[in-house]
């Protein structure tokens, strides 16, 4: 009876456990990217700049706004995180325009301003036909990636030549990210888009700068600092205390970052 017992209650919690393994699985990119937002104009966010269309893979198109820079100024190829528009963000495109510098953004593939779907595969290459566009017209480059965006500035970066390389909260890997928060689950295995950041920040010529709080609970700042500790040519990097992961801004991460750019640029 008690040998019953023992295996009936393993097997119970043998299916539950595949339960919510499969759970993870089938539902894992509903938990990673949140596609939904707001849509603003560019017109109502008194922008000088353009609404562009840009050719990726697959007869493809994604959508941005590009605002060209001030004579002899570099434009910054700024990649968002994993939820809403980039347009959301129109405050720093503002403070980079009013500082003289250029910019380009896009929404990657399924996100609200470009149709189709959301991939690991179809974000870098999102990215990188928007360095690609951007390069046509510009001659200084400097990338910047907040959050999700981190991880294909770090890839457009290790196959293309550019300035610098701005890191706003990043994550080492997302199958790290994924092992913190759920250490029960195989997420090595179960991850179908796990963004490598890790293999591939070893490619990475720019001078490279990263921003983390210490009280980020998206993406742990330690993952910044694993990061930065494998760059071929680290740069800087500022651990703000106390901020959490949409707290960057407000500490004054554009001052910084402009420092940064002037330093690198020299």
């Amino acid at each position: 009876m008690i040998r019953r017992i023992v295996f009936g209650t393993l097997g119970v919690l043998a299916v539950a456990y595949m339960g919510v393994v499969a759970y993870l699985y089938f539902n894992q990119r509903a938990f990673f990217f949140v596609p939904d937002g707001d849509v603003w104009e560019i017109a109502d966010v008194g922008l000088d700049a353009e609404l562009v269309s840009i050719p990726t893979t697959n007869d493809e198109t994604v959508t941005g706004w590009y605002g060209a820079p001030s004579p002899g100024m570099p434009t910054i190829l700024y990649l968002k995180g994993n939820s809403g528009s980039f347009t959301s963000e129109y405050a720093r495109f503002q403070a980079f325009s009013e500082d003289g510098f250029g910019f380009l953004s896009i929404d990657y593939r399924g996100f609200p301003l470009s149709p189709g779907q959301i991939t690991q595969q179809n974000i870098l290459d999102d990215a990188l036909a928007a360095f690609d566009w951007l390069a046509e017209r510009e001659d200084q480059i400097l990338i910047w990636g907040r959050s999700l965006g981190s991880s294909p500035a770090v890839w457009v970066a290790s196959q293309r030549d550019s300035d610098a390389l701005v890191l706003e909260t990043p994550f080492y890997s997302a199958v790290a990210v994924a092992a913190e928060r759920y250490p029960y689950a195989p997420v090595g295995f179960l991850m179908m888009d796990q963004f490598p950041s890790n293999e591939w920040i070893g490619d990475v010529e720019e001078p490279l700068f990263i921003a983390h709080g210490t009280a980020d609970v998206v993406i742990t700042h330690g993952n910044g600092e694993r990061l930065f500790a494998e760059a071929p040519n680290p740069f800087e990097i500022w651990i703000e205390d106390g901020a959490g992961h949409n707290d960057m801004w407000a500490r004054g991460i554009w001052e910084r970052t402009k420092q940064f750019y002037a330093a690198a640029l020299q």
